[in-house]
């Protein structure tokens, strides 16, 4: 029995924005910060799959247990939308891993469910 296909909202929550420009702020000055996250919000919605994601990104997997990851499976096997992840692309000639800026719990919930699924982003570049 194959496994139901992975719905997304169409647009990431506010909150997740707030989020998103909360981090950056802690990582980049906060003028930069402010852009990046603005850039987040007209950055069109891609795709990638969640094993690609950690990877690029050098994050580990957080564990199925932890509660947002535990949260997300929930919503995912309810057939709920998840929010797109908000992303900053990486630069590896710099040796710049991609930043996960919002969602980083998201993208475990769906490598738990299928590495290879697609998870929805929205990646603003660094300059």
């Amino acid at each position: 029995m194959s496994k139901q296909a992975l719905t997304w909202k169409k647009a990431p929550e506010h909150a997740d924005y707030a989020a998103a420009g909360a981090f950056l702020s802690l990582i980049l000055p906060s003028s930069r910060a402010k852009s990046l996250a603005g850039a987040l919000r007209t950055a069109p919605k891609t795709e990638y799959s969640a094993k690609d994601l950690l990877r690029a990104s050098g994050l580990p997997l957080l564990p199925r247990n932890e509660t947002s990851v535990k949260d997300d499976l929930k919503r995912i096997g309810k057939g709920k939308a998840l929010s797109p992840v908000l992303l900053v692309r990486g630069d590896i000639a710099k040796g710049v891993p991609l930043i996960v800026a919002d969602g980083y719990h998201r993208i475990c919930a769906v490598y738990y469910y299928d590495e290879h699924a697609s998870v929805a982003v929205r990646i603003a570049n660094p300059e």
